[in-house]
């Protein structure tokens, strides 16, 4: 999957995707962040859509109570709205205004930014499908999208509250797609 305005660039003889990030951030900014993660392959590992609501498998359940606990592992984070689909989870994520080396841990400056919850996230769901030996993997990257006004916070709260609803006509519904939700 590409994402429009990712490139292709070579490093080490390997094509890689560039990032998506914003150069010029800093992802352990304090403010709300609009995150999308998806199953590789969009696989269905997380449940069903049944009549507008979605019904959680055992492993949507854990991908649900893990984004639940979020803020008990990384101190310096509030969930928001979240929503787990049957192949991606949208959420927000809010990085509270703290002291920096409240942030710190013995992983290093990496610790107390965006890519090491959601990295977190992703090792708490994985690790459940791997004690309960389910096939299961994630999409390597995830898509984040700075919230910067009331306004853009308030229409993605709404897309995320009513994603089940819109499944039939979601692009992450059965087929690959170059799709960014909109804000």
């Amino acid at each position: 999957m590409t994402y429009k305005g990712s490139e292709m660039a070579v490093y080490r003889d390997r094509y890689r995707v560039e990032t998506t990030r914003l150069p010029s951030w800093d992802y352990s900014s304090p403010g709300y962040y609009f995150v999308t993660i998806c199953t590789k392959g969009w696989q269905y590992a997380f449940g069903e859509i049944v009549g507008a609501e979605m019904v959680l498998s055992d492993l949507g359940k854990s991908a649900n109570e893990c984004w639940i606990d979020i803020p008990r592992h990384f101190l310096f984070v509030t969930t928001d709205e979240f929503v787990v689909m049957p192949n991606h989870v949208h959420g927000i994520i809010i990085i509270r205004p703290e002291d920096q080396l409240s942030r710190q841990s013995r992983f290093g400056p990496q610790s107390g930014n965006l890519a090491s919850v959601i990295r977190g996230y992703k090792v708490g769901v994985k690790k459940h499908a791997t004690t309960h030996r389910l096939a299961f993997q994630w999409q390597p990257r995830f898509y984040e999208h700075i919230i910067r006004s009331q306004e853009s916070l308030t229409r993605i709260r709404e897309y995320i509250v009513t994603n089940p609803q819109r499944w039939e006509f979601d692009e992450y519904n059965g087929r690959e797609v170059d799709h960014r939700p909109p804000l």
